[in-house]
C-alpha cells in the first residue's frame, strides 16, 4: 500500500502529465528501445509508427495517477493488459527495464525533482506487482488446463483458405499430436514469426474464429496495406509451415446463459471474434433470439458468408442482417446482402430491444462509436455493451 504522502505527491503531477501529453510515452519508448533493442522483438513497431501504443501507455499512465487511491478501478484496465502481456510472455526482470525508462523519462522531461520521482518510484512498484502477480497466475491457470501449456508451442498451418479478397482464414494444429487447450469464444492467438525477410521477431494476436475442438484452431488474417505480418501469411506462408504459438488469451468473450438473447455486430474483419462467437452458440444450441449483424463494403470482401448462412439454416434462433456500404455489380440485394450504405440498426429497433439483451461488437473504431452511439440511442445500458479494438485499446 501507498503512504498518503505518496499518493499526494502523485496526484500533485496529474497535471503536468496532462500538459506533457503522449510526449512522454514517446521519449519512454523511444529511450527504452534505444537501450533494450532486444525489445523490439516484443513490441509491435508499427504501432510504435503510428502513436497508437504511446497514446493508449500514455492514457493508462493518467489514469493510474488519478485512480491512485482506488486501484479497484483500474482492474478491468489491468486484466485487458494482462492477458495480452501474457500472450506476449512478459516477464517479471522486463518490468524493472520498463520501471527504469519511466522513471528516466519523467526526469528527463519534467525535471521534478527527488521527491517526485521517489513517489513515481513507489508507485510503479505497486503496480508492477499486481501486474506480475496476475501474470503469473494466467501463465500457472493456462498450463495446468487440459491441453494447456505456458511459453510457445509449434504448429503446423494444415489448411490455408482464402475466405474473401483481402482476408485469409489458417487452421493450426500442434506439432506434438496432442489436444489443445479450449478458450473463451472471442479470444485470440499469438502468432509468433521469425524469418529471414522479417529484421525482428513479429508477434500478431488474431481472433479464433471457430468454436473449441480440441484438435485444432483457426484464425483469419486480412492483408493490410504495407503490413509485415499480414502480407507475410498471405504471400509467403504455406501448408505445411510451422509457426510458435501462445496459448489462448483476452478479456474479451462471450460468457452467457442459454435463456440470455445476444447480438453479434461487426464490420470488416471485426467479425473473426463475433465468428467465434457464433460457431459457439450454434454448437450449444444457444436457446435465446441471436443477431448476426454485418457490415462490408461489398461482396468481394464479404468473408465467411457462406459459413453464416449455412449456420443460420441450421439455428432458428438466429436473424442475419448485412449491409454493404457499395455494392458491386454481381451482389444481388436480398441474396448476398439486405440494406445499403453504412449499419442503421434503426429500422430494426423493435428486434433488437429485447430486454436483457447483450451487445458484443468489433469493427474500426469510428464504426464501433458509430454503434455504440445507436445503441444508447435504442435505450441500451452502457453493461450491456461490450467490445473489442484490435490492437491498443481505446475508449469509446
Amino acid at each position: 500500500m501507498l503512504d498518503s504522502a505518496t499518493i499526494a505527491t502523485i496526484k500533485a503531477t496529474i497535471p503536468a502529465l496532462v500538459q506533457t501529453g503522449p510526449k512522454l510515452t514517446a521519449h519512454f519508448y523511444d529511450r527504452m528501445l534505444n537501450r533494450h533493442p532486444e525489445l523490439k522483438n516484443v513490441f509491435n513497431m508499427s504501432h510504435q509508427t503510428n502513436g497508437d501504443q504511446r497514446e493508449a501507455l500514455f492514457n493508462a499512465i493518467c489514469a493510474y495517477a488519478a485512480n491512485i487511491e482506488n486501484l479497484a478501478a483500474i482492474l478491468p484496465a489491468v486484466e485487458k493488459i494482462a492477458q495480452k502481456h501474457t500472450s506476449l510472455n512478459i516477464r517479471p526482470e522486463q518490468y524493472a527495464i520498463v520501471g527504469e525508462n519511466l522513471l528516466a523519462s519523467i526526469d528527463e522531461l519534467l525535471h521534478p525533482g527527488q521527491e517526485v520521482l521517489d513517489a513515481w518510484g513507489k508507485a510503479y512498484g505497486v503496480l508492477a506487482n499486481v501486474f506480475i502477480e496476475r501474470e503469473q497466475q494466467i501463465y500457472q491457470e493456462t498450463a495446468l488446463q487440459p491441453g494447456g501449456w505456458e511459453g510457445l508451442r509449434a504448429f503446423r498451418i494444415s489448411r490455408k483458405q482464402p475466405q474473401s479478397a483481402v482476408i485469409c482464414s489458417f487452421e493450426l494444429e500442434p506439432v506434438d499430436g496432442q489436444s489443445v487447450i479450449d478458450f473463451q469464444p472471442g479470444q485470440y492467438l499469438s502468432i509468433y514469426l521469425n524469418d529471414e525477410s522479417l529484421e525482428f521477431q513479429q508477434i500478431r494476436q488474431y481472433s479464433l474464429t471457430q468454436a473449441p475442438n480440441g484438435r485444432h484452431y483457426r484464425i483469419a488474417v486480412k492483408r493490410e496495406q504495407g503490413g509485415k505480418v499480414s502480407n507475410y501469411l498471405h504471400d509467403v506462408a504455406k501448408e505445411g509451415d510451422v509457426v510458435q504459438l501462445a496459448a489462448p488469451h483476452g478479456d474479451f468473450f462471450l460468457e452467457i446463459p442459454a435463456t440470455t438473447p445476444v447480438a453479434l455486430i461487426s464490420a470488416g474483419v471485426g467479425q473473426t471474434p463475433m465468428l467465434g462467437m457464433l460457431n459457439t452458440l450454434f454448437r450449444q444450441q444457444h436457446e435465446a433470439p441471436v443477431f448476426w449483424l454485418h457490415a462490408a463494403d461489398n461482396g468481394s470482401v464479404h468473408a465467411f458468408a457462406d459459413e453464416v448462412v449455412s449456420i443460420a439454416s441450421q439455428m432458428p434462433a438466429l436473424t442475419r442482417h448485412i449491409w454493404y456500404r457499395e455494392p458491386g455489380a454481381e451482389d444481388e440485394i436480398g441474396i448476398h446482402f439486405e440494406s445499403r450504405g453504412l449499419m442503421d440498426l434503426t429500422p430494426l429497433r423493435e428486434m433488437l430491444n429485447i430486454p436483457g439483451m447483450h451487445y458484443y461488437f468489433c469493427g474500426p473504431v469510428g464504426f464501433m462509436q458509430f454503434v455504440a452511439r445507436q445503441l444508447l440511442d435504442l435505450g441500451v445500458a452502457p453493461e450491456y455493451m461490450h467490445y473489442e479494438c484490435f490492437g491498443p485499446h481505446k475508449v469509446l
